[in-house]
């Protein structure tokens, strides 16, 4: 794929992280994270997302133009930042809280742009949802698709309306990741196997589930194929999943494998290039504090 270009659609707002060593705020959102991902692996990227004119904005814009994100002229309203408030056991694992405000303007994804990503709060919070569906639907002519369910039911607690829009999205989008977490409270009644290749039934050609530091599961072609996790020292797992889907997805684009993807049609040697990027990325930054997900001289060591 010749000069790609990646557009995220979702929420920026600020973690509010509190731990054993007291309590720090910094940008964040799973979209944002991944967009900054996308960037630092030298994908140029354009954030489309909503943030207020407030202190907490304007920390955003900073953290984004560090990694050469590029905002949509849309993306900084009156609204105030949103903030998601983060509660680290003593494990390093995050739970989370969200005060939310605000939704995303309907634009046109530009013709130039070959990769889309959506996920998590911003594809599920109506009436925005209804927004991203509508840009991806409209995308989909001219950029791969991806989706990052991401869910949170503290903000979107039916699982059936959940189900719904995911099934909805899956439909539209060429690659799916989700955490075992995410599969285990959407479908409780499948297997981790039977997920993703029910959500590849609806279109998508390479479905993946992140499994924590046991590595990842993916899905394409019909075929199932496990891959193990580096061991690492945890600090924390702040923006581990969204470093996993930047890089897989920057290996997608780094690789021209975007056609291949579509069709389903992976041969067993990209697809574990592809997975060995997204699983060493989540390793870097579940090492270090924060959703800081690295750089490409970093994750080719």
């Amino acid at each position: 794929m010749s000069n790609p270009r990646a557009f995220v659609i979702g929420e920026a707002l600020t973690d509010i992280v509190s731990g054993p060593n007291g309590t720090a705020e910094h940008p964040g959102g799973s979209p944002l994270n991944v967009a900054i991902g996308l960037s630092r692996l030298d994908v140029p990227t354009t954030l489309h997302t909503h943030f207020g004119k407030d202190e907490r904005g304007a920390a955003i814009t900073a953290h984004l133009a560090e990694s050469d994100v590029e905002l949509s002229a849309e993306s900084v309203t009156d609204a105030p930042t949103a903030t998601a408030q983060a509660n680290l056991d003593e494990t390093g694992a995050a739970t989370y809280t969200f005060e939310i405000t605000g939704e995303l303007a309907s634009i046109e994804v530009p013709a130039e742009v070959t990769l889309v990503h959506t996920g998590s709060i911003a594809a599920f919070l109506a009436p925005g949802a209804d927004v991203v569906e509508s840009m991806l639907a409209a995308a989909r002519s001219h950029a791969l698709i991806s989706f990052d369910p991401n869910v949170r039911p503290m903000i979107v607690p039916d699982r059936e309306d959940v189900r719904a829009r995911t099934e909805r999205i899956a439909a539209l989008a060429d690659v799916i990741k989700l955490s075992d977490e995410d599969a285990a409270w959407l479908y409780p009644e499948l297997t981790q196997e039977q997920v993703l290749a029910h959500l590849a039934s609806f279109g998508a050609g390479l479905t993946a589930m992140t499994r924590g530091g046991e590595g990842c599961l993916l899905f394409t072609g019909g075929v199932h194929t496990e891959a193990k996790a580096p061991r690492v020292s945890v600090a924390d797992t702040i923006g581990a999943g969204d470093s996993f889907m930047a890089a897989m997805l920057a290996a997608i684009l780094r690789l021209d494998a975007g056609a291949s993807v579509r069709a389903g049609s992976l041969d067993s040697e990209t697809l574990d290039l592809i997975a060995q990027d997204a699983l060493t990325a989540a390793a870097i930054t579940v090492s270090r504090a924060g959703a800081n997900p690295p750089r490409t001289a970093e994750l080719r060591g």
